[in-house]
């Protein structure tokens, strides 16, 4: 047994709560792999588990996403001693060694960078199940993407537009805006400056050819958006709620998706769009043909080391991030 650098959540609470300890880990069993990690992925949902939103029970080693090479494999895996890999939706990855199941391991292309790679899997499958499953985008869809210059945002812009699709963007600043530009968006709002937000976004679509609002609004804001998302949408308009970083939305009643124009609501997850080991390779082999072909760029924001990792998540938590961030053990 060996062991390894993590970053540990030692109670529910805020970034102030994570603390770098050394743990053991075991040798790989049956199917296992032991993976040297060369980056984690910052997310919403560490947060959400860390401040108990998501049930965990503290301590724990957090992260829900990363990347790094095989060191050691067990009888039976999906992986070889040497593979590039990256996984994620698998809670304990923020270390610098991990024992993993390898049926959740992705081949990383060789084109791909390991950083790169721990930078896209979560938010770029995410996007990828957005806009295939989720509410699949066509040539000529118009939709609506909150906090565009994030992660998920600027990720979510390019794979609509590489779908021929049309983006209207919101974010709270010019800066922001200008990225959401350079990732494709057609029409670019600034929530911080408009008191009709929903009313703005419709202007918006009627330019770009959606007399009766957008096909479909992305929504990883939450609380403070909304309200607004919903009345953004033309008549069988899909709102696509995957996160919220302003706050959960509160319950709401029905008969409004009925008043709006019987609307569509779903709350994904990713889990539930790579439940099996095939949809998993499948999902990840398209997301790594796309940042390798360069039809998706990821930005990668920051990067900060495990004594550091609360000043990463204040910075995501107070939503002044473009890009994504990452620990580096």
């Amino acid at each position: 047994m060996t062991t390894t650098t993590a970053l540990v959540v030692t109670r529910h609470g805020g970034p102030e709560v994570l603390e770098v300890q050394e743990r053991e880990v075991p040798a790989p069993g049956p199917g296992e792999a032991l993976v040297e990690v060369a980056a984690g992925g910052v997310n919403f949902i560490d947060a959400y588990q860390r401040e108990g939103i998501y049930p965990t029970d503290p301590p724990y080693v957090q992260g829900f996403e990363a990347a790094g090479t095989v060191r050691a494999v067990g009888e039976g895996a999906a992986v070889a001693v040497g593979d590039r890999v990256a996984w994620s939706m698998t809670i304990g990855l923020h270390a610098g060694t991990v024992l993993a199941d390898s049926e959740k391991l992705l081949p990383v292309p060789d084109g791909v960078e390991l950083e790169t790679a721990a930078a896209a899997t979560l938010q770029g499958m995410t996007a990828h199940a957005l806009v295939t499953d989720v509410h699949r985008v066509e040539e000529g869809t118009v939709a609506l993407v909150h906090a565009a210059a994030g992660g998920v945002g600027q990720l979510l812009t390019q794979m609509i537009v590489n779908r021929g699709g049309h983006v209207i963007a919101t974010a709270g600043s010019a800066a922001k805006l200008e990225i959401a530009r350079s990732r494709g968006a057609l029409e670019t709002i600034d929530y911080s400056e408009v008191e009709d937000l929903s009313g703005a976004v419709r202007e918006a679509a009627d330019r770009l050819g959606a007399a009766k609002g957008v096909h479909v609004a992305y929504d990883g804001v939450g609380k403070a958006t909304f309200d607004e998302s919903l009345a953004s949408l033309r008549p069988r308009g899909t709102m696509v709620l995957f996160g919220g970083a302003s706050g959960q939305v509160p319950p709401f009643d029905l008969q409004r998706l009925n008043a709006g124009g019987s609307l569509y609501v779903t709350r994904p997850s990713l889990a539930h769009f790579i439940a099996d080991r095939e949809e998993l390779m499948v999902r990840g082999r398209e997301l790594f043909e796309e940042v390798d072909s360069g039809r998706l760029d990821i930005a990668i924001g920051g990067r900060y080391p495990f004594a550091e990792a609360a000043e990463a998540y204040r910075a995501l938590e107070g939503r002044a991030t473009t890009g994504k961030l990452l620990l580096i053990p």
